[in-house]
C-alpha cells in the first residue's frame, strides 16, 4: 500500500534512490522498488505491532527485520504513529472487505458463521498477528493510534452485529440487547480462535477452517434441546385428555430391562 504520506516525502540521502526521467523515483533501497519496499516494512511492522502491542514495538527492530535504516522509515512513514496508521489501515481495508465478501455471498441458514471464519483465517494466514493490531489493548484512548483502531474496528463490529442479529431472526428472536450480546460474544471468540491459531503455527488457514467447523457442529448440538427421560418428543403421537379432552402427548415408552 502507497500511503500519501509516503510518495509526498523525498527518499533519505545516501539510500540508493535514483529518479528516472523528470525526476520521478522509480526505486526505494538497493534497487527495490518503492512500492514493495513499503509493502516489506508494513509486513515487518505488522508483526512487530502485532506481537509486542504498540507501546512496546521498536522502530529500530522492524527496521532490521526488513534490512533498511531506521531513519527510512521515518523518510516513507513520518513516524512510528505514521507507520502504526499505515499497517491499521493495510490490515483493516483486509478484513473489512473479507468479512463483506463473505457476508454478501448469502450463505445457507446456519452457515453465516463458518463462512466468515474461513473467509478471515484466509486473510490472516501469513499476517496472523495482525489481527492484534487492531484490536491492542496498549493503545492509549483517546490517542491517534487508538482513533485509527478504533474507526476499524467499528466497521468490523458494525458487520458482525449484522450478522449476529440475522442470525437470531433465523431463530424467531428480534431482541435488540441479545443481539449486541452476542456480538461480543462472537468478536471474543474470534479473537480468542486468531490468539489459539498463532501458539499452534503448524495451523494452515483451512486446518483452522476445518476445526472451526467441527466445534460449530459440537455447539449446536450441545445447544439443542434434547427431550428429558419419561417426557415426549414435540413430535410423539398425541391422545385426547380424559379430563379436558385436551391434545396431549404420549409418554416416552420406557426402555425394556434386560
Amino acid at each position: 500500500m502507497t500511503t500519501a504520506r509516503a510518495s509526498a516525502m523525498p527518499d533519505a540521502p545516501g539510500d540508493g534512490t535514483r529518479g528516472g526521467r523528470g525526476g520521478r523515483r522509480i526505486a526505494g533501497t538497493k534497487g527495490v522498488p518503492r512500492a514493495r519496499r513499503e509493502q516489506q516494512i508494513l509486513a515487518a511492522a505488522l508483526e512487530e505491532f502485532g506481537t509486542r502491542g504498540h507501546a512496546a514495538a521498536s522502530m529500530a527492530d522492524i527496521a532490521r527485520r526488513v534490512g533498511v535504516t531506521k531513519p527510512m522509515l521515518y523518510t516513507y512513514f513520518g513516524s512510528k504513529d505514521g507507520l502504526h496508521a499505515a499497517c491499521v489501515d493495510d490490515i483493516g481495508s483486509r478484513l473489512l472487505a473479507a468479512i463483506d465478501r463473505a457476508m454478501a455471498a448469502r450463505p445457507p441458514e446456519g452457515e453465516l458463521a463458518h463462512t466468515v471464519l474461513a473467509a478471515l483465517f484466509r486473510t490472516l494466514e501469513d499476517r496472523r498477528h495482525a489481527w492484534f493490531v487492531l484490536y491492542d489493548r496498549t493503545l492509549q484512548p483517546g490517542s491517534g493510534p487508538w482513533h485509527a483502531a478504533h474507526r476499524h474496528r467499528e466497521a468490523i463490529d458494525g458487520l458482525a452485529a449484522s450478522g449476529t442479529a440475522a442470525l437470531l431472526r433465523e431463530q424467531g428472536n428480534h431482541d435488540a440487547l441479545d443481539a449486541d450480546a452476542l456480538k461480543h460474544v462472537w468478536t471474543g471468540t474470534v479473537s480468542a480462535l486468531i490468539g489459539w491459531w498463532i501458539s499452534h503455527p503448524q495451523l494452515s488457514a483451512q486446518d483452522m477452517t476445518a476445526r472451526c467447523a467441527r466445534l460449530l457442529d459440537a455447539i449446536s448440538l450441545i445447544a439443542r434441546p434434547k427431550p428429558s427421560v419419561g417426557h415426549a418428543p414435540a413430535d410423539a403421537p398425541v391422545r385426547a385428555s380424559a379430563a379436558t379432552g385436551t391434545p396431549t402427548p404420549l409418554p416416552a415408552p420406557c426402555p425394556e430391562t434386560p
